[in-house]
């Protein structure tokens, strides 16, 4: 699994991991049921420390985008029933505020929104 790191980033190493987990479930580039690299195996391969990948496997667990246990490791769950948690919907929020405050009118942001999300997988 090749996952591009920015280690300048303010964006935590985890998050940067579990967001492009999510994108590339949300893509079709991982499918349900593929197995994820182990945690040691994808630290090594990313040259970070294993509690790291831990705590993002653990978020996208507990976000139900994976399922992992101890014999089969983790795999890529299948669509995630209830939509969006509290969070994404405070950050939509957030990216809806900063896109009205940047200029944009609600058509314009509406179509920039179907656009992005006609890029996920069917």
């Amino acid at each position: 699994m090749l996952l591009k790191l920015d280690f300048s980033s303010g964006t935590p190493i985890y998050r940067q991991i579990r967001d492009q987990i999510v994108l590339g479930i949300a893509d079709g580039a991982l499918t349900p049921g593929e197995r994820l690299p182990t945690i040691r195996a994808l630290a090594e391969e990313s040259g970070i420390n294993m509690m790291t990948v831990n705590k993002a496997y653990q978020m996208l667990k507990q976000e139900g985008y994976i399922l992992a246990d101890r014999r089969s490791g983790a795999t890529v769950a299948g669509r995630k029933p209830g939509g969006l948690s509290q969070e994404a919907e405070q950050s939509l929020r957030l990216i809806a505020s900063e896109a009205r405050l940047g200029g944009l009118d609600k058509a314009a942001f509406l179509s920039l929104c179907e656009r992005l999300f006609d890029r996920t997988e069917e």
